[in-house]
């Protein structure tokens, strides 16, 4: 097993999202404090890095059949690199929103091409492909991680060039570890239809976890600085959050091979929605740390219930579009769930009155999924 170039494929998930998308929460609070931002203002930036993460992920069945994955995902990393480091050289909203809009874009490059070269490699793989596939996804906790332990330390703008660095440092390694990875240019194939309508339910979880999930990763730093808690705790708080998201991958292999139907979708729904409760409704430490934890633990393996219900349930051919359909339902609430978080807290009860309707979402995705019947 080719362990190099799987740790070197993990570090472009790292940048792709850890990076690039998740590390936002961190510089939020000084950025509000320094720009004047109000909350919807401030969850409009993480709507436009959805946005642009949606084209450039619909842009990729195009681009991939013109150029490598690899040459995708390292030009990917590349752009994100410099896209970060330039949000520490301006100060106006505007383009401050373009940035995060073109992150986004670029970001979708980088996971989209190191996901095709992962299920490549895991393909060669044989009994070790999950945990080739898991390496690949537990990347985006060690982006969390990297971001915890080197951004409190920092002020922005300041920040923002330590993330380029990293990203910068990090699509180096993976350049380098991934030289013998082949990825042709793939032409267009034939794809089955899909039957919508039988997989209404399981759409309509999947939306409610984007819609409820990206509240939470994008405010739950400055809700905790707004309730006293230290530069030291936030990071460690990150910290063990990322490392729930590197342990995930291993936790629910389970439970996603066990049910063809929506009952993965519900339980990860529902814990989710129980660990985004927690920060407003208990003030101990030790039960918010565990929220951290446990949404580490969940939110990445979200993802990939929905592609398991679509491999259990439907022909080869029709995977593309089956997983194209989920991705953008979740795509669609995760553009508006910043925005709507951000518009609720900008009213009476503030961020504690967003995250209850982050739980109450994700609450409704769970008993949404649990209608979801196998096909076949």
């Amino acid at each position: 097993m080719p362990w190099r170039a799987a740790l070197a494929l993990a570090l472009a998930a790292a940048v792709s999202l850890g990076l690039s998308r998740f590390s936002y929460a961190l510089l939020l609070p000084p950025m509000r404090a320094d720009l004047g931002w109000s909350y919807l203002l401030a969850g409009a930036m993480n709507t436009l890095n959805a946005v642009g993460y949606l084209a450039g992920a619909l842009a990729m069945p195009m681009l991939l059949r013109r150029f490598d994955a690899r040459a995708a995902m390292l030009a990917g990393g590349a752009g994100a690199a410099l896209l970060l480091a330039a949000h520490g050289l301006v100060r106006s909203d505007a383009a401050l929103a373009g940035l995060r809009m073109l992150t986004g874009a670029a970001s979708a490059a980088s996971f989209v091409g190191g996901g095709v070269l992962a299920a490549r490699l895991a393909g060669q793989a044989g009994a070790r492909a999950g945990l080739v596939l898991g390496l690949y996804y537990g990347g985006v906790g060690l982006g969390i991680v990297a971001s915890a332990l080197s951004l409190p330390p920092l002020a922005w703008p300041q920040g923002w060039w330590a993330l380029g660095g990293l990203a910068a440092l990090a699509t180096a390694l993976t350049a380098a570890g991934t030289r013998k990875l082949v990825a042709p240019p793939m032409p267009g194939a034939a794809r089955a239809p899909v039957p919508l309508r039988a997989f209404a339910f399981g759409l309509a979880g999947y939306a409610m976890f984007g819609l409820g999930y990206i509240g939470y990763m994008t405010f739950v730093i400055t809700l905790l600085s707004e309730q006293g808690w230290s530069t030291v705790a936030l990071s460690g708080f990150y910290v063990l959050l990322g490392l729930g998201v590197m342990a995930s991958p291993w936790l629910w292999a389970g439970l996603l091979q066990r049910h063809r139907g929506g009952v993965p979708l519900a339980v990860l729904n529902a814990l989710l929605a129980v660990a985004t409760a927690v920060p407003v409704l208990a003030s101990h430490p030790l039960a918010v740390l565990g929220s951290g934890l446990l949404f580490g633990c969940v939110f990445l393996s979200l993802v990939a219930s929905t592609t398991a219900l679509v491999r259990h349930n439907l022909p080869a051919d029709a995977w593309p579009a089956g997983i194209a359909a989920f991705t953008t339902v979740f795509a669609a609430g995760q553009i508006v769930g910043p925005s709507l978080v951000g518009h609720v807290a900008d009213g009476a009860g503030g961020l504690a009155r967003g995250f209850v309707l982050s739980a109450a979402l994700l609450a409704a995705g769970a008993l949404l999924a649990l209608g979801q019947r196998p096909l076949r």
